[in-house]
Protein backbone atom coordinates (compact mmCIF):
# COMPACT_ATOMS: atom_id res chain seq x y z
CA UNK A 1 0.00 0.00 0.00
CA UNK A 2 1.28 3.44 -0.76
CA UNK A 3 0.24 6.99 -0.04
CA UNK A 4 0.25 9.64 -2.70
CA UNK A 5 0.71 13.23 -1.65
CA UNK A 6 0.53 16.42 -3.65
CA UNK A 7 3.44 18.44 -2.33
CA UNK A 8 3.47 21.32 -4.80
CA UNK A 9 4.19 24.58 -3.08
CA UNK A 10 5.71 23.19 0.10
CA UNK A 11 9.13 24.59 -0.73
CA UNK A 12 7.62 28.02 -1.24
CA UNK A 13 5.87 27.98 2.14
CA UNK A 14 8.17 29.96 4.40
CA UNK A 15 6.56 28.71 7.63
CA UNK A 16 8.28 25.61 8.94
CA UNK A 17 5.51 25.04 11.47
CA UNK A 18 2.78 25.34 8.83
CA UNK A 19 4.68 22.83 6.77
CA UNK A 20 4.90 20.40 9.67
CA UNK A 21 1.18 20.71 10.34
CA UNK A 22 0.39 20.16 6.66
CA UNK A 23 2.77 17.24 6.32
CA UNK A 24 1.19 15.67 9.39
CA UNK A 25 -1.69 14.43 7.21
CA UNK A 26 0.72 11.97 5.61
CA UNK A 27 0.56 8.39 6.78
CA UNK A 28 0.46 4.90 5.39
CA UNK A 29 -0.61 1.44 6.43
CA UNK A 30 0.85 -1.83 5.22
CA UNK A 31 0.18 -5.28 6.54
CA UNK A 32 2.84 -6.82 8.76
CA UNK A 33 3.16 -10.39 7.55
CA UNK A 34 2.21 -12.48 10.52
CA UNK A 35 0.96 -11.55 13.95
CA UNK A 36 3.48 -11.37 16.77
CA UNK A 37 0.98 -12.36 19.45
CA UNK A 38 -2.67 -12.19 20.27
CA UNK A 39 -2.10 -12.42 24.00
CA UNK A 40 -3.93 -10.00 26.23
CA UNK A 41 -1.63 -7.18 27.28
CA UNK A 42 -0.78 -6.76 30.92
CA UNK A 43 0.24 -3.80 33.00
CA UNK A 44 -1.71 -0.67 33.71
CA UNK A 45 -0.79 3.00 33.74
CA UNK A 46 0.36 4.24 37.11
CA UNK A 47 -0.69 7.62 38.31
CA UNK A 48 1.93 10.21 39.15
CA UNK A 49 2.51 11.42 42.67
CA UNK A 50 1.50 9.61 45.82
CA UNK A 51 3.63 7.22 47.81
CA UNK A 52 6.85 6.06 46.16
CA UNK A 53 6.71 2.51 44.82
CA UNK A 54 8.69 -0.10 46.69
CA UNK A 55 11.76 -1.35 44.83
CA UNK A 56 10.79 -4.06 42.36
CA UNK A 57 7.09 -3.13 42.38
CA UNK A 58 4.92 -0.83 40.32
CA UNK A 59 4.80 -0.42 36.55
CA UNK A 60 6.49 1.54 33.80
CA UNK A 61 4.60 2.61 30.70
CA UNK A 62 6.32 4.02 27.63
CA UNK A 63 5.29 5.37 24.23
CA UNK A 64 7.22 3.85 21.32
CA UNK A 65 7.22 5.35 17.84
CA UNK A 66 8.05 2.32 15.69
CA UNK A 67 5.70 -0.58 15.11
CA UNK A 68 6.89 -4.17 15.26
CA UNK A 69 8.18 -5.15 11.85
CA UNK A 70 10.01 -8.34 12.86
CA UNK A 71 10.14 -10.86 15.66
CA UNK A 72 12.64 -10.82 18.51
CA UNK A 73 15.25 -13.48 17.69
CA UNK A 74 18.51 -11.58 18.32
CA UNK A 75 20.24 -13.42 15.49
CA UNK A 76 17.78 -11.94 13.01
CA UNK A 77 15.98 -8.96 14.49
CA UNK A 78 17.25 -5.52 13.51
CA UNK A 79 14.10 -3.39 13.79
CA UNK A 80 14.22 -0.43 16.15
CA UNK A 81 11.47 -1.63 18.48
CA UNK A 82 12.53 -5.28 18.91
CA UNK A 83 16.11 -4.10 19.32
CA UNK A 84 15.06 -1.84 22.18
CA UNK A 85 12.99 -4.64 23.70
CA UNK A 86 15.89 -7.06 23.44
CA UNK A 87 18.03 -4.78 25.60
CA UNK A 88 15.78 -5.90 28.45
CA UNK A 89 15.16 -9.53 27.42
CA UNK A 90 18.62 -10.78 26.44
CA UNK A 91 22.21 -10.47 27.60
CA UNK A 92 25.56 -10.74 25.92
CA UNK A 93 28.71 -11.78 27.71
CA UNK A 94 29.42 -8.07 27.92
CA UNK A 95 27.04 -5.19 27.28
CA UNK A 96 27.33 -1.52 26.37
CA UNK A 97 25.14 0.63 28.59
CA UNK A 98 22.41 2.03 26.33
CA UNK A 99 22.90 5.63 27.51
CA UNK A 100 26.60 5.93 28.37
CA UNK A 101 27.87 3.32 25.85
CA UNK A 102 30.31 2.11 28.53
CA UNK A 103 31.06 -1.60 28.68
CA UNK A 104 29.94 -3.64 31.68
CA UNK A 105 29.97 -7.35 32.50
CA UNK A 106 26.70 -9.11 31.76
CA UNK A 107 26.83 -12.92 31.49
CA UNK A 108 30.60 -12.76 31.86
CA UNK A 109 31.76 -13.13 35.45
CA UNK A 110 34.99 -11.24 34.77
CA UNK A 111 36.73 -9.39 31.97
CA UNK A 112 37.71 -11.64 29.06
CA UNK A 113 41.21 -13.07 29.48
CA UNK A 114 43.58 -12.88 26.51
CA UNK A 115 45.49 -16.18 26.51
CA UNK A 116 47.45 -15.16 23.43
CA UNK A 117 46.95 -12.80 20.49
CA UNK A 118 44.21 -14.95 18.99
CA UNK A 119 42.74 -16.76 22.00
CA UNK A 120 40.35 -15.40 24.62
CA UNK A 121 38.60 -17.12 27.49
CA UNK A 122 35.49 -15.86 29.27
CA UNK A 123 34.13 -17.12 32.58
CA UNK A 124 30.34 -17.38 32.82
CA UNK A 125 28.35 -15.69 35.58
CA UNK A 126 27.43 -18.24 38.23
CA UNK A 127 23.74 -18.98 38.70
CA UNK A 128 22.53 -17.25 35.54
CA UNK A 129 19.21 -18.61 34.32
CA UNK A 130 16.99 -18.26 31.29
CA UNK A 131 13.40 -17.14 31.62
CA UNK A 132 12.23 -20.77 31.29
CA UNK A 133 14.18 -21.67 34.44
CA UNK A 134 16.98 -23.50 32.67
CA UNK A 135 20.58 -22.59 33.58
CA UNK A 136 22.68 -20.59 31.11
CA UNK A 137 25.51 -22.91 30.05
CA UNK A 138 28.75 -22.44 28.20
CA UNK A 139 27.28 -24.66 25.48
CA UNK A 140 24.46 -22.11 25.06
CA UNK A 141 27.05 -19.34 24.69
CA UNK A 142 29.00 -21.28 22.06
CA UNK A 143 25.79 -22.10 20.19
CA UNK A 144 24.70 -18.44 20.22
CA UNK A 145 27.91 -17.36 18.46
CA UNK A 146 28.05 -20.36 16.13
CA UNK A 147 24.57 -19.82 14.74
CA UNK A 148 25.34 -16.17 13.94
CA UNK A 149 28.56 -17.19 12.21
CA UNK A 150 26.85 -19.93 10.17
CA UNK A 151 26.44 -18.52 6.62
CA UNK A 152 23.28 -20.59 6.18
CA UNK A 153 21.52 -18.43 8.77
CA UNK A 154 22.28 -15.17 6.92
CA UNK A 155 22.57 -13.17 10.12
CA UNK A 156 23.39 -9.50 9.66
CA UNK A 157 25.36 -9.72 12.90
CA UNK A 158 27.93 -12.05 11.33
CA UNK A 159 29.50 -8.97 9.76
CA UNK A 160 30.27 -7.64 13.23
CA UNK A 161 32.34 -10.66 14.28
CA UNK A 162 34.31 -11.73 11.18
CA UNK A 163 37.43 -12.02 13.37
CA UNK A 164 36.02 -15.01 15.27
CA UNK A 165 37.08 -18.43 14.02
CA UNK A 166 35.59 -20.81 16.60
CA UNK A 167 33.73 -20.63 19.91
CA UNK A 168 33.72 -23.66 22.17
CA UNK A 169 32.67 -24.60 25.68
CA UNK A 170 36.03 -25.32 27.31
CA UNK A 171 34.34 -26.53 30.49
CA UNK A 172 31.19 -25.85 32.51
CA UNK A 173 32.25 -22.31 33.38
CA UNK A 174 34.60 -21.20 30.57
CA UNK A 175 34.02 -20.29 26.94
CA UNK A 176 37.02 -20.23 24.61
CA UNK A 177 37.28 -18.03 21.54
CA UNK A 178 39.77 -18.65 18.75
CA UNK A 179 40.27 -15.66 16.46
CA UNK A 180 41.34 -15.53 12.83
CA UNK A 181 43.58 -12.57 13.64
CA UNK A 182 44.22 -10.28 16.63
CA UNK A 183 41.27 -8.02 17.35
CA UNK A 184 41.95 -5.33 19.98
CA UNK A 185 38.28 -4.46 20.55
CA UNK A 186 37.25 -8.03 21.43
CA UNK A 187 35.72 -7.28 24.85
CA UNK A 188 33.46 -4.55 23.50
CA UNK A 189 32.51 -6.26 20.27
CA UNK A 190 31.23 -9.53 21.71
CA UNK A 191 28.41 -7.52 23.27
CA UNK A 192 26.59 -7.61 19.91
CA UNK A 193 25.86 -11.33 20.27
CA UNK A 194 23.04 -12.17 22.66
CA UNK A 195 22.99 -15.53 24.40
CA UNK A 196 20.00 -17.79 23.74
CA UNK A 197 18.99 -21.25 25.02
CA UNK A 198 20.13 -23.82 22.46
CA UNK A 199 17.43 -26.37 23.29
CA UNK A 200 14.55 -23.91 22.98
CA UNK A 201 15.79 -22.46 19.69
CA UNK A 202 16.34 -25.88 18.14
CA UNK A 203 12.95 -27.13 19.32
CA UNK A 204 10.95 -24.28 17.75
CA UNK A 205 12.91 -21.50 16.05
CA UNK A 206 9.79 -19.75 14.74
CA UNK A 207 8.12 -19.87 18.14
CA UNK A 208 11.27 -18.54 19.76
CA UNK A 209 11.26 -15.57 17.39
CA UNK A 210 7.73 -14.66 18.46
CA UNK A 211 8.09 -15.46 22.18
CA UNK A 212 11.79 -15.13 23.00
CA UNK A 213 13.55 -16.61 26.00
CA UNK A 214 16.52 -14.70 27.33
CA UNK A 215 18.38 -14.24 30.61
CA UNK A 216 17.80 -10.49 30.97
CA UNK A 217 16.03 -8.63 33.77
CA UNK A 218 12.64 -8.76 32.01
CA UNK A 219 10.81 -11.55 30.23
CA UNK A 220 8.33 -10.99 27.41
CA UNK A 221 4.68 -11.51 28.32
CA UNK A 222 3.05 -10.55 25.02
CA UNK A 223 3.52 -8.47 21.90
CA UNK A 224 0.80 -7.22 19.60
CA UNK A 225 2.24 -5.72 16.46
CA UNK A 226 0.30 -2.44 16.34
CA UNK A 227 -0.68 -2.19 19.97
CA UNK A 228 1.80 -2.92 22.75
CA UNK A 229 4.60 -5.02 24.19
CA UNK A 230 4.31 -6.24 27.76
CA UNK A 231 7.20 -7.35 29.97
CA UNK A 232 7.42 -8.66 33.51
CA UNK A 233 10.24 -8.76 36.04
CA UNK A 234 12.39 -11.90 35.91
CA UNK A 235 12.74 -12.82 39.57
CA UNK A 236 15.70 -15.19 39.04
CA UNK A 237 17.89 -12.60 37.32
CA UNK A 238 21.19 -12.20 39.19
CA UNK A 239 23.10 -9.77 37.00
CA UNK A 240 24.17 -6.14 37.32
CA UNK A 241 20.86 -4.44 36.47
CA UNK A 242 17.84 -6.27 37.98
CA UNK A 243 14.36 -5.08 37.07
CA UNK A 244 13.28 -2.31 39.41
CA UNK A 245 9.56 -2.61 38.64
CA UNK A 246 7.17 -5.54 38.46
CA UNK A 247 6.17 -4.99 34.84
CA UNK A 248 6.46 -2.71 31.82
CA UNK A 249 4.03 -1.90 29.04
CA UNK A 250 5.26 -0.27 25.83
CA UNK A 251 2.45 1.31 23.86
CA UNK A 252 3.23 1.24 20.14
CA UNK A 253 2.17 4.74 19.16
CA UNK A 254 3.30 5.39 15.61
CA UNK A 255 1.02 8.42 15.43
CA UNK A 256 3.05 11.36 16.78
CA UNK A 257 0.02 13.16 18.18
CA UNK A 258 -1.05 10.09 20.13
CA UNK A 259 2.46 9.68 21.49
CA UNK A 260 2.64 13.28 22.68
CA UNK A 261 -0.82 13.09 24.25
CA UNK A 262 0.19 9.97 26.17
CA UNK A 263 2.80 11.61 28.39
CA UNK A 264 2.50 11.99 31.33
CA UNK A 265 -1.13 10.81 31.66
CA UNK A 266 -0.68 7.30 30.20
CA UNK A 267 3.08 6.94 29.96
CA UNK A 268 6.11 8.09 31.89
CA UNK A 269 8.35 8.38 28.82
CA UNK A 270 8.09 8.60 25.06
CA UNK A 271 10.72 8.38 22.36
CA UNK A 272 10.92 10.34 19.13
CA UNK A 273 9.19 13.52 20.29
CA UNK A 274 7.95 15.44 17.23
CA UNK A 275 10.12 18.51 16.87
CA UNK A 276 7.04 20.72 16.69
CA UNK A 277 5.98 19.54 20.16
CA UNK A 278 9.27 19.85 22.05
CA UNK A 279 8.51 23.25 23.56
CA UNK A 280 4.99 22.26 24.57
CA UNK A 281 6.12 19.07 26.29
CA UNK A 282 9.04 20.79 27.99
CA UNK A 283 6.56 22.80 30.05
CA UNK A 284 5.17 19.58 31.55
CA UNK A 285 7.98 17.00 31.59
CA UNK A 286 11.70 16.67 30.92
CA UNK A 287 12.67 16.84 27.25
CA UNK A 288 16.17 16.42 25.88
CA UNK A 289 17.50 16.15 22.32
CA UNK A 290 20.68 14.10 22.03
CA UNK A 291 22.92 14.28 18.95
CA UNK A 292 23.14 10.86 17.35
CA UNK A 293 24.72 8.97 14.52
CA UNK A 294 21.14 8.21 13.45
CA UNK A 295 20.85 9.11 9.81
CA UNK A 296 18.38 9.50 6.99
CA UNK A 297 19.82 7.91 3.89
CA UNK A 298 19.12 7.50 0.21
CA UNK A 299 19.75 3.98 -1.11
CA UNK A 300 19.67 3.36 -4.85
CA UNK A 301 18.84 0.25 -6.80
CA UNK A 302 22.19 0.18 -8.57
CA UNK A 303 20.90 -2.24 -11.20
CA UNK A 304 18.54 0.53 -12.34
CA UNK A 305 21.00 3.34 -11.69
CA UNK A 306 24.46 1.88 -12.32
CA UNK A 307 25.95 5.26 -13.23
CA UNK A 308 27.16 7.02 -10.09
CA UNK A 309 26.54 10.39 -11.77
CA UNK A 310 22.79 9.79 -11.48
CA UNK A 311 23.10 8.95 -7.79
CA UNK A 312 25.28 12.00 -7.22
CA UNK A 313 22.88 14.23 -9.15
CA UNK A 314 19.95 13.28 -6.94
CA UNK A 315 22.00 14.14 -3.84
CA UNK A 316 23.14 17.50 -5.25
CA UNK A 317 19.54 18.33 -6.16
CA UNK A 318 18.43 18.45 -2.51
CA UNK A 319 18.92 21.52 -0.34
CA UNK A 320 19.48 19.46 2.78
CA UNK A 321 19.91 22.44 5.09
CA UNK A 322 16.53 23.79 3.99
CA UNK A 323 14.93 20.38 4.48
CA UNK A 324 16.36 20.18 8.00
CA UNK A 325 15.17 23.67 8.81
CA UNK A 326 11.65 23.17 7.52
CA UNK A 327 10.89 19.53 8.29
CA UNK A 328 12.96 19.03 11.46
CA UNK A 329 13.07 22.59 12.82
CA UNK A 330 16.85 22.50 12.58
CA UNK A 331 17.32 19.33 14.65
CA UNK A 332 19.86 17.65 12.38
CA UNK A 333 23.13 18.33 10.60
CA UNK A 334 23.66 17.86 6.87
CA UNK A 335 26.06 15.02 6.19
CA UNK A 336 29.63 16.01 5.42
CA UNK A 337 30.75 12.43 6.02
CA UNK A 338 29.30 9.02 6.74
CA UNK A 339 29.89 9.82 10.43
CA UNK A 340 28.46 12.81 12.27
CA UNK A 341 30.84 15.58 13.26
CA UNK A 342 32.27 14.88 16.69
CA UNK A 343 32.32 11.11 16.22
CA UNK A 344 35.79 9.61 16.91
CA UNK A 345 35.90 8.22 13.35
CA UNK A 346 34.75 11.42 11.63
CA UNK A 347 36.66 12.80 8.66
CA UNK A 348 35.17 15.05 6.01
CA UNK A 349 34.32 13.10 2.88
CA UNK A 350 36.00 13.86 -0.41
CA UNK A 351 32.53 14.36 -1.88
CA UNK A 352 30.20 16.64 0.07
CA UNK A 353 26.75 17.17 -1.42
CA UNK A 354 26.13 20.88 -1.04
CA UNK A 355 22.97 22.03 -2.83
CA UNK A 356 23.71 22.60 -6.53
CA UNK A 357 20.73 22.18 -8.84
CA UNK A 358 22.74 23.20 -11.92
CA UNK A 359 25.34 20.53 -11.22
CA UNK A 360 22.58 17.97 -10.65
CA UNK A 361 21.08 18.73 -14.07
CA UNK A 362 24.52 18.62 -15.70
CA UNK A 363 25.31 15.21 -14.21
CA UNK A 364 22.00 13.77 -15.38
CA UNK A 365 22.64 15.13 -18.87
CA UNK A 366 26.14 13.64 -18.93
CA UNK A 367 24.67 10.28 -17.90
CA UNK A 368 21.96 10.50 -20.57
CA UNK A 369 19.28 10.37 -17.86
CA UNK A 370 17.46 13.67 -18.27
CA UNK A 371 13.73 13.74 -17.53
CA UNK A 372 13.74 10.36 -15.83
CA UNK A 373 10.88 8.95 -13.77
CA UNK A 374 11.56 7.69 -10.25
CA UNK A 375 9.53 6.16 -7.44
CA UNK A 376 10.86 7.30 -4.09
CA UNK A 377 9.98 4.67 -1.48
CA UNK A 378 10.10 5.55 2.19
CA UNK A 379 9.11 4.24 5.58
CA UNK A 380 6.09 5.79 7.29
CA UNK A 381 8.06 7.07 10.29
CA UNK A 382 6.50 10.39 11.27
CA UNK A 383 9.48 12.68 10.74
CA UNK A 384 10.47 10.88 7.52
CA UNK A 385 7.06 11.58 6.02
CA UNK A 386 7.77 15.27 6.53
CA UNK A 387 11.02 15.06 4.60
CA UNK A 388 10.14 13.06 1.49
CA UNK A 389 7.64 15.58 0.01
CA UNK A 390 10.44 18.14 0.00
CA UNK A 391 12.82 15.71 -1.71
CA UNK A 392 10.15 15.10 -4.34
CA UNK A 393 9.86 18.82 -5.05
CA UNK A 394 13.61 19.24 -5.38
CA UNK A 395 13.81 16.31 -7.79
CA UNK A 396 10.79 17.47 -9.77
CA UNK A 397 12.49 20.88 -10.08
CA UNK A 398 15.41 19.38 -12.02
CA UNK A 399 13.14 17.42 -14.37
CA UNK A 400 12.93 14.15 -12.45
CA UNK A 401 9.31 13.01 -12.33
CA UNK A 402 8.98 11.67 -8.80
CA UNK A 403 6.26 9.53 -7.24
CA UNK A 404 6.19 8.95 -3.48
CA UNK A 405 5.53 5.49 -2.08
CA UNK A 406 5.20 5.48 1.73
CA UNK A 407 5.01 2.08 3.43
CA UNK A 408 5.36 0.51 6.83
CA UNK A 409 8.88 -0.70 7.51
CA UNK A 410 7.96 -4.39 7.20
CA UNK A 411 6.52 -3.77 3.74
CA UNK A 412 9.51 -1.67 2.66
CA UNK A 413 12.04 -4.43 3.33
CA UNK A 414 9.84 -7.34 2.25
CA UNK A 415 11.00 -9.60 -0.64
CA UNK A 416 8.47 -8.07 -2.99
CA UNK A 417 9.91 -4.62 -2.42
CA UNK A 418 13.41 -3.53 -1.31
CA UNK A 419 14.34 -7.03 -0.12
CA UNK A 420 13.94 -8.23 -3.71
CA UNK A 421 15.43 -5.13 -5.37
CA UNK A 422 11.96 -4.08 -6.54
CA UNK A 423 12.44 -0.36 -6.00
CA UNK A 424 14.11 2.70 -7.50
CA UNK A 425 15.30 4.81 -4.57
CA UNK A 426 14.72 4.26 -0.86
CA UNK A 427 14.68 7.06 1.72
CA UNK A 428 14.79 5.60 5.22
CA UNK A 429 16.24 6.09 8.70
CA UNK A 430 19.07 3.95 10.01
CA UNK A 431 20.93 3.75 13.29
CA UNK A 432 23.38 0.85 13.69
CA UNK A 433 24.86 2.67 16.69
CA UNK A 434 22.38 0.65 18.78
CA UNK A 435 24.89 -2.20 18.34
CA UNK A 436 28.00 -0.18 19.15
CA UNK A 437 29.61 3.14 18.39
CA UNK A 438 32.98 2.23 16.88
CA UNK A 439 33.72 3.03 13.27
CA UNK A 440 33.94 -0.57 12.12
CA UNK A 441 30.47 -1.50 13.37
CA UNK A 442 28.87 1.57 11.82
CA UNK A 443 30.52 1.07 8.44
CA UNK A 444 30.09 -2.70 8.46
CA UNK A 445 26.34 -2.48 9.01
CA UNK A 446 25.63 -1.09 5.56
CA UNK A 447 28.77 -1.78 3.54
CA UNK A 448 30.19 -5.14 4.65
CA UNK A 449 28.72 -8.38 3.39
CA UNK A 450 25.62 -9.21 1.43
CA UNK A 451 22.56 -7.90 3.24
CA UNK A 452 22.50 -4.26 2.16
CA UNK A 453 24.90 -3.94 -0.75
CA UNK A 454 24.06 -7.24 -2.46
CA UNK A 455 20.51 -8.17 -1.55
CA UNK A 456 19.15 -4.62 -1.56
CA UNK A 457 21.31 -2.04 -3.34
CA UNK A 458 22.99 -4.40 -5.80
CA UNK A 459 26.32 -2.55 -5.55
CA UNK A 460 28.30 -5.69 -4.70
CA UNK A 461 29.41 -6.41 -8.27
CA UNK A 462 31.50 -3.24 -8.51
CA UNK A 463 35.27 -3.04 -7.98
CA UNK A 464 34.63 -0.28 -5.43
CA UNK A 465 32.63 -2.70 -3.28
CA UNK A 466 35.52 -5.16 -3.32
CA UNK A 467 37.91 -2.37 -2.33
CA UNK A 468 35.67 -1.41 0.59
CA UNK A 469 35.61 -5.01 1.84
CA UNK A 470 39.41 -5.17 1.69
CA UNK A 471 39.83 -1.89 3.53
CA UNK A 472 37.35 -2.82 6.25
CA UNK A 473 39.23 -6.08 6.72
CA UNK A 474 42.50 -4.16 7.02
CA UNK A 475 41.12 -1.67 9.53
CA UNK A 476 40.04 -4.24 12.12
CA UNK A 477 43.60 -5.55 12.40
CA UNK A 478 45.31 -2.29 13.32
CA UNK A 479 45.22 0.20 16.17
CA UNK A 480 42.42 2.84 16.29
CA UNK A 481 44.51 5.69 14.85
CA UNK A 482 45.50 3.68 11.80
CA UNK A 483 41.97 2.33 11.49
CA UNK A 484 40.59 5.86 11.33
CA UNK A 485 42.82 6.60 8.34
CA UNK A 486 41.59 3.50 6.53
CA UNK A 487 37.99 4.31 7.40
CA UNK A 488 38.52 7.76 5.87
CA UNK A 489 39.39 6.04 2.60
CA UNK A 490 36.19 4.00 2.82
CA UNK A 491 34.18 7.16 3.49
CA UNK A 492 35.63 8.78 0.38
CA UNK A 493 34.64 5.80 -1.75
CA UNK A 494 31.07 5.50 -0.49
CA UNK A 495 30.50 9.27 -0.61
CA UNK A 496 31.51 9.34 -4.27
CA UNK A 497 29.73 6.14 -5.28
CA UNK A 498 26.65 6.85 -3.11
CA UNK A 499 24.95 3.44 -3.32
CA UNK A 500 23.67 4.27 0.17
CA UNK A 501 24.66 7.53 1.77
CA UNK A 502 23.24 9.85 4.46
CA UNK A 503 21.45 13.12 3.87
CA UNK A 504 21.83 14.12 7.51
CA UNK A 505 22.39 12.96 11.08
CA UNK A 506 19.63 13.97 13.44
CA UNK A 507 19.06 14.79 17.07
CA UNK A 508 16.84 12.43 19.05
CA UNK A 509 14.33 14.15 21.37
CA UNK A 510 13.01 12.08 24.28
CA UNK A 511 10.46 13.12 26.89
CA UNK A 512 10.10 11.65 30.38
CA UNK A 513 8.52 12.42 33.71
CA UNK A 514 11.36 12.70 36.23
CA UNK A 515 8.78 12.88 39.03
CA UNK A 516 7.76 9.32 38.15
CA UNK A 517 10.98 7.66 36.93
CA UNK A 518 14.23 7.13 38.81
CA UNK A 519 17.45 6.77 36.84
CA UNK A 520 16.03 7.36 33.35
CA UNK A 521 18.39 8.75 30.69
CA UNK A 522 17.66 9.69 27.07
CA UNK A 523 19.67 7.69 24.56
CA UNK A 524 22.05 8.78 21.79
CA UNK A 525 20.50 5.98 19.73
CA UNK A 526 17.06 5.04 18.49
CA UNK A 527 14.80 3.63 21.19
CA UNK A 528 14.42 3.85 24.95
CA UNK A 529 15.97 1.90 27.79
CA UNK A 530 14.68 1.10 31.25
CA UNK A 531 17.77 -0.87 32.23
CA UNK A 532 18.38 0.15 35.84
CA UNK A 533 15.31 2.44 35.87
CA UNK A 534 12.73 2.39 38.66
CA UNK A 535 9.56 4.17 39.75
CA UNK A 536 9.41 6.98 42.27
Amino acid sequence: MSNTFESSGLLKDSSRRNFLKLAGVMGAAAAFAGSISACSPGGSPATGGGTAAAEGTGSIEAGISYQLSTGFDPMLSTGATPQAANLHIFEGLTELHPATRERYLALAAAEPVMVDDTTYEVKLRSGAKFHNGEPVTTADVAFSFQRVLDPANKSLFAGFIPFIDTVTAKDDSTVQFKLKYPFPAFSDRISVIKVVPEAAVKADAAGFDLKPIGSGPYSLVSAVKEDRIVFKKFDDYNGKYPARVADMTWLLLADPAARVAAVPSRTQAIEDVPYLDVDQLASKVDVESVQSFGLLFLMFNCAKFPDKRVRQALHYAIDTDAVISKALLGNATAASSYFQEGHPSYSEASTVYAYDAAKAKSLLKEAGMENITITLTSTDTGWVTRVVPLIKEYWDAIGVSTTLEILQSAAVYAPEKVGGKNFDVLCAPGDPSVFGNDGDILLSWFYRGATWMEARAGWNTTPEFTTVQDKLDQAVKVDPDKAKGIHAEVINIVSEEAPLYPLFHRKLPTAWDSNALDGFQPLPTTGVSFVGVGRK
